[in-house]
């Protein structure tokens, strides 16, 4: 039993280290609306070096996620996404 678990964890972690956050969905989000980033970072109160870290789909804090959510009236799911990371791009 133990060992079923051990691999089930190792499966886990394997497909944690595959994957990545993508916030495409956002800027889709943004398109439809017809806003401008600019115009999320004035409307939502965070700053230009957010936007540039969600552009390039890097970590940023929960809060700032809330803060978009909260001034696009959206779920999380709404603007961001986990994905399979292509092949040879792993960034660790």
């Amino acid at each position: 039993m133990f060992m079923l678990i051990l691999v089930g964890i190792i499966y886990l972690q394997s497909l944690e280290e595959n994957m990545q956050t993508s916030y495409k969905k956002l800027w889709k989000l943004l398109i439809d609306r017809d806003m401008l980033k600019k115009d999320l970072a004035e409307k939502a109160g965070i700053s230009s070096t957010s936007i540039a870290k969600l552009s390039k789909n890097e970590n940023v804090n929960t809060e700032i996620l809330r803060k978009i959510c909260t001034a696009l009236q959206c779920d999380i799911s709404d603007i961001m996404e986990m994905v399979e990371e292509p092949e040879g791009e792993n960034n660790d």
